[in-house]
């Protein structure tokens, strides 16, 4: 015996190009018939939330399958797999043109048909609110099960079972050294790793270089401080780890296409006089100041 609920959508035009569009949503436990062997033109993220199964990939190799897990099935590529009696999960189709950013990033995973999972109870309440948001009638429905795919991967990219809940522990030791004036090699080197290592490290996790992460944070650093004080572009730039203020300056140029100067102007946040470079207290509630009567 098995249940199954499911909803297949047919998203208009204008909403592919929102990037990521759901085509399809449900859930399934019980005693459920193999799937395929098929081959689909779009992805399908399925989360595996008990039980286990068996999934054959192209190549004729039966991977296992043991809760919590996730199956992508991807474009193109051939897939068979069989659940057992205990089996429970829910899926998501989605195709889209972010799909191929979200596959550089790491993301979807084409070459990695079974990745374990930590935990499944984040991406199974995603797949619940698709599934509420394509049951109710929504005048939403397209837009709101769209963001909510966005949202899935995320969950799913923190669920994976080789991070740690909190992330990769190279990325966060990068990002706690990103600002002292070091080489790719000098990282590698504090981590017992050669340069290859790292760089093969990084692109697992963070989907990029070290090169291109470590210059990520800087660059979002700079532009906190360029926003919330009134520190000299010099100063801002050596509090990121650059000693050359002109380097700084045309490498935030290209990369964020507009000049440090002109960036501070456009954010116009706060009265000068007023700024702060202090990080607030995510525990503490906010408050509405409000003008004393003259």
């Amino acid at each position: 015996m098995h249940h199954t609920w499911m909803r297949y959508l047919t998203p208009a035009p204008v909403h592919h190009r929102l990037g990521l569009t759901c085509l399809g949503v449900g859930l399934q436990h019980g005693e459920l018939p193999p799937v395929g062997p098929r081959t689909l033109d779009h992805h399908v993220a399925v989360v595996v939330s008990a039980g286990g199964g068996w999934l054959q990939d192209p190549h004729g190799h039966r991977h296992t399958i043991t809760a919590p897990a996730l199956l992508w099935l991807t474009p193109g590529v051939p897939h068979h797999y069989g659940p057992a009696p205990s089996w429970d999960e829910c899926f998501v189709d989605f195709t889209g043109p972010a799909t191929t950013a979200y596959t550089e990033l790491g993301y979807i995973e084409p070459d990695r048909p079974v990745v374990p999972l930590s935990d499944a109870t984040g991406a199974r309440a995603t797949v619940a609110r698709i599934a509420r948001a394509a049951r109710s009638g929504n005048p939403l429905l397209e837009v709101e099960t769209g963001a909510a795919v966005h949202e899935l991967l995320v969950a799913l990219r923190r669920a994976r079972a080789d991070l740690t809940p909190d992330g990769d522990p190279v990325l966060r030791a990068l990002a706690r050294d990103a600002f002292q004036p070091l080489t790719v090699a000098e990282h590698a080197a504090r981590h017992g790793m050669t340069p290859a290592e790292l760089r093969g490290a990084v692109r697992r996790a963070a989907g990029r270089s070290p090169k291109d992460y470590l210059l990520t944070i800087r660059l979002g650093r700079a532009k906190e401080l360029l926003a919330a004080t009134e520190l000299p572009v010099a100063a801002v730039a050596r509090r990121v780890g650059y000693d050359d203020p002109a380097y700084f300056s045309r490498l935030f140029t290209r990369r964020v296409g507009t000049a440090p100067v002109r960036f501070r102007a456009q954010q116009g946040r706060t009265p000068p006089g007023t700024r702060d470079d202090r990080a607030p207290d995510p525990h503490a509630p906010a408050t509405t100041e409000r003008p004393h009567a003259t």
